[in-house]
């Protein structure tokens, strides 16, 4: 197989068919199931999907927790307002975040940001990391659980940019999986919004076990590729970890020859980042920059679930390598024909 360019990930989204809202019920979103052996593209509801699953099959989720990272800030003197992006904390002794700034050309090392209507919280700019980047240090007196306290009841839900409404009361639940755990996103892993409380009993209850692992999302995953030649891409690193436990659960399933089922491009980056000489899965606890793009071989998980994904992004070329270019070109078109939603509140994917 030759070499894949950019320009091949290259499809005419109709601007309607991006999801401003979640469906009305997590589990009742859209679901396209994909047969890569045959071909055959089904359309179902995404409850559904437990109808392609049995005992001993494992699904892996990803528990990360994602943090309001969203803040607004007014720049001391002038008052202008300033959107403060969040995307990781450097230093929890000294409250340093590494934060995004916009307008970012107003902001100067040694400004001061004051956030709250009472300005009761400050933040002074102590370095240019990037072009869009800062480094932040809080300025806060007292206990860190109070520091966390404050922020999160001035930030807001970091919904992506191209979802243009406000962010809503509900959007705080929703934009959240029902099983996130570990806190440190900046972006839900998507796939995982669609399971409900109901769904996952009702999984539970045919014998389908969870692997879960962590991959903290960053605005990485949304980061459009700019280079023809992919192999000349270099993805964000984001921090992953594996348990021991997860390893159990899934080297298991494999060696018993179960569907292993990946849900969310982040759980499959993450397993694809971990792999021993013989296939199976290994711990891990650090960062990963892995980038799949086609062709590639996987080595842990055989099916996926996925969101729609947008023209020349990282997730749609890893779908590519998963269910096949062409596979996946058709099925696209057909979603689009069908008026499918698209993006991180749009509906669901399985390719088995």
């Amino acid at each position: 197989m030759s070499k894949m360019k950019l320009s091949e990930f290259s499809f005419e989204l109709p601007d309607e068919l991006i999801a401003e809202y979640p469906s009305e019920n997590r589990d009742e979103a859209r679901l396209m199931v994909i047969h890569r052996k045959t071909g055959k593209i089904e359309h179902k509801l995404f409850k559904d999907v437990l109808n392609y699953f049995s005992e001993g099959d494992v699904m892996i989720m990803n528990n990360t927790k994602v943090f309001p990272a969203r803040m607004y800030g007014n720049k001391e003197k002038t008052g202008a307002k300033i959107e403060v992006f969040l995307l990781r904390e450097l230093n929890r002794e000294s409250l340093l975040w590494d934060v995004l700034v916009d307008p970012a050309r107003k902001i100067r090392i040694g400004n001061k940001l004051y956030f709250g209507d009472d300005d009761s919280l400050v933040a002074e700019v102590i370095d240019n990391t990037t072009s869009r980047g800062r480094t932040l240090r809080f300025l806060f007196d007292g206990p860190y659980e109070e520091f966390k306290a404050k922020i999160t009841e001035l930030g807001e839900t970091p919904l992506p940019k191209y979802i243009k409404r406000a962010v809503e009361a509900s959007d705080e639940e929703r934009y959240q999986t029902i099983y996130s755990k570990e806190e440190g996103a900046v972006a839900a892993p998507t796939a995982g919004l669609h399971f409900s409380r109901e769904l996952l009993k009702r999984l539970e209850l045919k014998g389908i076990n969870f692997a879960e692992v962590t991959l903290h999302v960053g605005l990485g995953t949304f980061r459009s590729v700019e280079v023809e030649d992919l192999t000349k891409h270099k993805m964000d690193s984001e921090q992953a970890i594996i348990t021991e436990e997860a390893v159990r659960i899934v080297n298991e399933a494999k060696k018993n020859k179960k569907r292993v089922c990946a849900v969310g491009t982040t759980s499959m980056r993450t397993i694809e980042t971990s792999v021993s000489t013989m296939g199976d899965l290994k711990p891990f606890n650090g960062w990963t920059n892995k980038f799949i793009f086609p062709p590639y071989e996987f080595s842990i998980a055989d099916s996926l679930i996925t969101n729609f994904h947008t023209p020349l992004s990282t997730l749609l070329m890893m779908i590519s390598a998963f269910c096949g270019h062409d596979l996946m070109m058709k099925a696209y078109q057909e979603a689009i024909k069908e008026k499918y939603r698209f993006y991180s509140y749009g509906d669901a994917m399985l390719i088995l």
